[in-house]
């Protein structure tokens, strides 16, 4: 078998030929097994399987399939790789093997999100913290684990995509546009699979077992399908907010997917340790393949080498000043060349948006008050199209239907499910609830969780710099007769003594929106530090963060801030850049909630004891 080794040696990538490593023996015995569930985000029931450790506590590996698969046929890369000291888990994924009765996941976010949720589970159950834990992915699990990298910046020890599913080849000449205009058409359906056992692998005993398993799962959610397309495009596209050390594994002879992709997320992969290796006679299940010693020994050795020593995190608090999101706000914050057709088609663009706003109250709205104003961003929330006529109601839904605002409306119901959650644990830990938001705007997601809670609420004081936002949000809160809990007044949530002054001390702190729309991270850094003053240790956070957006360019090129009507351009930080600001304050993330989109996500923080 043929293999190559393309590895990072900084600063630049090099080829060179595989060193020597030893191979894992064949295993004598079998690892004992337990059989188990656990309950996701959603209340959804999964089903997983856990190889204990020699000796405990011990370092865990989690262990992903391929789509269609599930935990039980990885039970030979337990045995295989000849690792007793680290103890192993795999789940059946939602609609796969046992845990087929959860049903479909509604989107591939979700996925995601159940993913995080397990490793969570996994970490609270077997105290292992995230830095002790790496991940095994295949395939459509490779997918999963790159987004959750991404998308959720665990700060674990190393992961490995053995044959990352992200352009899968369909074979059917426009087969994805298609396939959306149906989902648009019909709504949710489902599309079997073509792929047979025998391209992917050459193992005659993995082919028979393929075909007679009765846990395979063949239909596959189009839904799923196309949202596995889109979060492989953004995840390869933004590879370099990916910081954890990776080894990527390609298969020569794929039948089941395209391998460019594959080579372009490794050379914009972050992580300042990863390798790639290319096995030219292999199909598609590198790991499941019937010459797959050599491969598995790869991801042995990487395993072993990454935990010989200490989890080394990259430092971001500085990103602001030095990395590829400030260079992408710098390229935003230049003007485009004044021939470039570029300039002439973002300007027929704005004119387009002025023509608009004679027709759409929504679009009218951001241009009087800024695209990221209270007004305009509690006008999105509402989501109620305006306009004397059919016409100008469309036009209306039209704009309040692009990607961004729908965003920005499933921000808000994370929010509140996210303030719904922490008013719980809370209540759970015997803490009085005390809410503190300082950025508000009108306060409407705040407010509508305080209606959905039933909670005995102790206080409730929302701020905002804007004296129009304090005004509408004090005639928001009479509206909803909650004058007696809830307080408003202005203030600045850049002013760290004016935070910490705060009387009385908080339990629940909210920061929604704002961090977005300031690309340097000192003003944050002092806000943060002004919110762990008023937070009660044991307290909670709830921030907002925003790693990618679809329109930014768009954004930057052709609509007005409320902050002087400047041009509003953004630097995106990354979801480990805020999560770092929100640690160095004194925090510890605990929970997250992320769009389908993956552009808003809303998490949730512990206020440490000092």
């Amino acid at each position: 078998m043929q293999h190559r080794l393309l590895t990072f040696a900084s600063p630049a990538v090099v080829a060179e030929s595989a060193p020597a490593a030893p191979e894992p023996e064949a295993s004598t015995k079998t690892r004992s097994v337990q059989e188990r569930y656990f309950d996701t985000h959603d209340g959804a029931r999964l089903f997983y399987r856990y190889w204990p450790a020699r000796n405990s506590p011990a370092p865990a590996i989690i262990l992903l399939h391929r789509g269609h698969e599930h935990s039980g046929r990885m039970q030979h890369i337990v045995e295989e790789l000849d690792l007793p000291d680290f103890a192993m888990f795999a789940w059946d994924a939602r609609g796969h093997g046992r845990s087929a009765s959860a049903g479909d996941s509604p989107n591939f976010g979700t996925l995601v999100r159940d993913l995080d949720a397990f490793a969570r589970h996994v970490s609270a159950t077997c105290c292992v913290p995230f830095e002790s834990m790496a991940i095994i992915s295949q395939s459509v699990g490779s997918v999963l684990a790159a987004a959750w990298a991404h998308d959720y910046a665990p700060q674990i020890r190393c992961m490995v995509l053995s044959a990352p599913a992200f352009n899968i080849k369909l074979y059917v000449p426009f087969a994805y546009p298609a396939l959306r205009l149906f989902h648009r058409l019909r709504g949710e359906f489902h599309v079997n699979s073509y792929v047979k056992p025998r391209v992917l692998t050459h193992d005659p005993e993995r082919i028979a077992s393929y075909q007679a398993d009765p846990l395979i799962t063949r239909p596959i959610s189009v839904g799923v399908l196309l949202g596995l397309d889109h979060t492989s495009a953004r995840i390869v596209a933004d590879a370099q907010a990916i910081q954890v050390p990776t080894q990527v594994l390609t298969s020569g002879r794929d039948w089941v997917v395209h391998t460019k992709p594959q080579v372009d997320f490794f050379e914009r992969l972050g992580a300042t340790e990863k390798e790639h290796h290319v096995f030219d006679d292999l199909y598609h299940d590198i790991l499941g393949e019937k010459d797959r010693r050599p491969a598995l020994a790869k991801v042995r050795r990487f395993i072993l080498k990454t935990f010989a020593g200490p989890n080394r995190q990259p430092q971001l608090l500085d990103a602001d000043k030095s990395g590829y999101t400030k260079s992408e706000f710098d390229a935003l914050s230049r003007p485009l060349p004044l021939l470039s057709r570029k300039r002439f088609g973002y300007a027929l663009l704005k004119l387009g948006m002025r023509i608009g706003s004679v027709f759409s109250n929504g679009i009218r709205l951001g241009f009087k008050t800024g695209f990221d104003s209270g007004s305009t961003l509690d006008y999105v929330y509402r989501n109620q199209a305006c306009g004397a006529t059919p016409i100008r109601r469309l036009i209306d839904r039209g704009y309040l239907n692009s990607t961004g605002w729908q965003g920005i409306r499933r921000r808000k119901d994370n929010l509140v499910e996210a303030l719904l959650d922490s008013m719980m644990r809370l209540r759970a830990s015997g803490m009085p609830i005390r809410i503190l938001d300082i950025a508000a705007g009108y306060g409407r997601y705040v407010l509508e969780a305080l209606e959905q809670s039933g909670a005995q609420v102790e206080d409730v004081l929302l701020r905002d710099l804007s004296e129009t936002n304090v005004q509408r949000g004090l005639a928001l809160i009479q509206e909803k007769n909650l004058e007696s809990t809830v307080r408003f007044e202005q203030g600045d949530a850049f002013d760290r003594k004016s935070l910490a002054a705060v009387r009385p001390r908080v339990t629940l702190g909210v920061v929604s929106g704002l961090y977005e729309l300031f690309p340097e991270n000192q003003p944050v850094r002092e806000s943060l530090a002004g919110l762990a003053d008023a937070i009660e240790p044991g307290g909670l956070l709830v921030y907002t963060g925003q790693p990618y957006h679809p329109q930014l360019e768009m954004i930057a090129r052709t609509l007005p801030s409320h902050r002087d009507f400047r041009p509003w351009i953004m630097r995106r930080r990354t979801q480990g850049e805020i999560d770092q600001l929100v640690q160095a304050a004194g925090f510890r993330k605990i929970d997250q909630r992320m769009d389908e989109w993956g552009i808003f996500t809303v998490s949730i923080a512990e206020r440490v004891f000092a």
